[in-house]
């Protein structure tokens, strides 16, 4: 009887490793082209990454999130174009019961993430959040401070925090990439270094803070040694909603569109390596100093 219990043991082990061999695999296959998320995909680059990434990529799969996937018309146009690669979820930066709640979806049904691009900001509201007026220490107000700070600051991290395992399961798997990619976009003006001007303090302070963070987050990546590395972008001044009100300023030629910005940041994503974790890079792929 022991014999014979001992040959079942052994002839399982076999099995149980073949089992996860092809489930390994299949799940591969599943999401050849990888999988990405958009976190603040109704408009704007958020927006704009979905559609590059669905366009440019025949195979790969797209999550997009944005606070109210009914109200966001550009995007449910897109679901209609590819029903079958677009997946929509809602998610509130503010609140993160929904960024959990798109981590168990995004789990339950992919099992794992490849690139996640971080593309919510906010950077001037009517009476509520206007830099214009931060031109002197006078004019700053704690609620400017501590809302740049939740939206732009706190509300990224949090959802690199929730996605965290699924991006070390997909790691570069069904991409050209060695590693799964956590993109989050930052801005020119939150370098310290680069800071010649003032003014501007919430935002400012919050991309600065953003910029920390994820720092601080891709040592971590690379002290775990998981498949993960972290990128802080600056997408130039794109002709969008959140820089209209302070376009007239813009040197000629240094307004760029969308398509072009995506672009160009997707390359840097794309072409993105292990070394590269944790670095601050423009649009044209030059470093910005901290």
């Amino acid at each position: 009887m022991l014999l014979l219990l001992n040959h079942r043991a052994f002839m399982a082990a076999p099995l149980r490793s073949i089992k996860r061999a092809l489930s390994s695999t299949s799940s591969a296959l599943k999401w050849e082209g990888g999988v990405s998320m958009v976190q603040g995909a109704s408009r704007g680059l958020g927006l704009e990454f979905v559609k590059q990434l669905l366009k440019k990529n025949e195979k790969g799969h797209v999550i997009a999130t944005c606070r109210n996937p009914d109200g966001a018309t550009a995007l449910c146009d897109l679901k209609n174009e590819f029903p079958e690669r677009l997946n929509i979820l809602q998610l509130d930066l503010t609140i993160e019961s929904t960024i959990e709640a798109s981590a168990s979806s995004i789990r339950e049904r992919y099992g794992s993430l490849n690139l996640l691009i971080n593309a919510s900001g906010i950077l001037s509201i009517p009476n509520v959040l206007q830099p214009v007026t931060e031109t002197t220490l006078t004019k700053v107000q704690k609620s400017s401070l501590l809302l740049a700070y939740e939206v732009n600051s706190v509300g990224p991290i949090l959802v690199i925090k929730h996605m965290w395992p699924l991006l070390k399961a997909g790691g570069g798997s069904g991409t050209e990439r060695d590693v799964a990619v956590v993109a989050n976009l930052s801005a020119r003006v939150g370098s310290i270094g680069d800071n010649h001007l003032g003014g501007w303090h919430s935002y400012r302070s919050s991309k600065a803070a953003l910029n920390q963070l994820t720092k601080t987050v891709s040592v971590e990546f690379a002290r775990k040694k998981d498949p993960v590395i972290c990128l802080l972008l600056h997408p130039g001044t794109v002709d969008t909603d959140l820089s209209r009100p302070f376009q007239r300023n813009v040197p000629e030629g240094k307004l760029f569109t969308k398509e072009f910005s995506v672009n160009k940041l997707l390359s840097i994503i794309n072409n993105a390596k292990s070394h590269d974790n944790g670095k601050f890079f423009a649009w044209d792929g030059q470093e910005i100093p901290w």
